[in-house]
């Protein structure tokens, strides 16, 4: 167990399925909330947020596996596997139900958990979700470079060690940073100080690149798979509040008004200059809006 002083909150393992999972035990009053990181994220991904959420919740952040501080240790990393994952630790660790909170990946992934077992969730945040590519709209670029490279066997697993390859820990975090916000400079420093150190204590584990790439592949199939997405949407019984950063470079703002549109019942909002984590970018807002959202009872989504 590590005390995390900054974040103020605790490093813990649970054993769930003969494999170690990670979380970090944020403290709070109140009702469960349990934070699900997105591709290539881990629980840092919530640490400028949860601070803002303790005063009326009791906040977890789970590591998916093969990212953040847990391992693959030959688990699979797929959405459907993370689900499952997401299943066992909303019992044996929280053990009452909760709200979740989802960004990208982990958007998807509470998405599918909520659908499946609907009794373990009491409603359900969406920060910028993975979900299918409205039709019209255009990925970013570099984006769709990006997954094409994983989407090939070999040449996925090429393209994240050349772009390792020279480039240092600060250069790394930064680039990704670049990526996912529309203005990496409101990240503060301490962030990108712990990512660099998470990097590089992940960089000596085996398997994390395919870990990652599973996870990339299983991801644009999840979202390919529209109309089965969509049912599974249509199936989640809890209020759900779906924010979209309007500079979001990786789930264009035009898909999360299409899953808005479809889901009439939910809470849709879009944020004004923000990108694909509003948690990292503008954390109060963020959670000045949910818990406003959750207080007044989001009975009508």
């Amino acid at each position: 167990m590590t005390t995390l002083d900054h974040w103020g909150g605790t490093s813990r393992h649970v054993d769930l399925d003969g494999a170690p999972v990670h979380y970090v035990d944020f403290g709070g009053d109140g009702p469960p909330m349990v934070l699900v990181h997105g591709l290539g994220g881990s629980h840092l991904n919530w640490c400028l947020l949860a601070p803002h959420l303790v005063d009326r919740y009791r906040v977890l952040a789970v590591d998916l596996a093969g990212f953040g501080l847990t391992h693959p240790e030959g688990r699979a990393t797929t959405v459907p596997a993370n689900a499952r994952l997401l299943e066992r630790f909303l019992a044996e660790v929280v053990g009452e139900p909760a709200v979740l909170v989802g960004n990208s990946m982990g958007g998807m992934v509470a998405i599918l958990h909520a659908a499946r077992r609907p009794a373990s969730v009491t409603a359900l945040a969406l920060l910028d979700p993975a979900v299918p590519l409205a039709l019209g709209a255009r990925l970013d670029p570099q984006v769709a470079a990006a997954f094409a490279m994983y989407a090939v066997p070999g040449v996925g697993q090429w393209f994240l060690a050349k772009s390792r390859a020279g480039v240092s820990t600060r250069r790394q975090v930064k680039r990704v940073l670049n990526l996912v916000c529309a203005n990496a400079k409101s990240v503060p420093e301490e962030m990108v100080l712990a990512s660099m150190s998470l990097l590089e204590q992940r960089a000596e584990i085996p398997g994390l690149d395919e870990a990652f790439l599973t996870a990339a592949r299983s991801v644009v199939w999840t979202g390919a798979t529209r109309r089965r997405y969509y049912a599974a949407m249509s199936k989640v019984r809890v209020p759900v509040y779906l924010m979209a950063g309007d500079k979001d470079r990786l789930v264009p703002v035009a898909s999360a008004r299409e899953a808005a549109r479809r889901n009439p019942s939910w809470r849709f909002d879009v944020l004004e200059g923000v990108g694909h984590v509003p948690q990292l970018e503008v954390p109060e807002l963020v959670a000045t809006r949910i818990k406003e959202w959750l207080a007044a009872g989001s009975l009508t989504g």
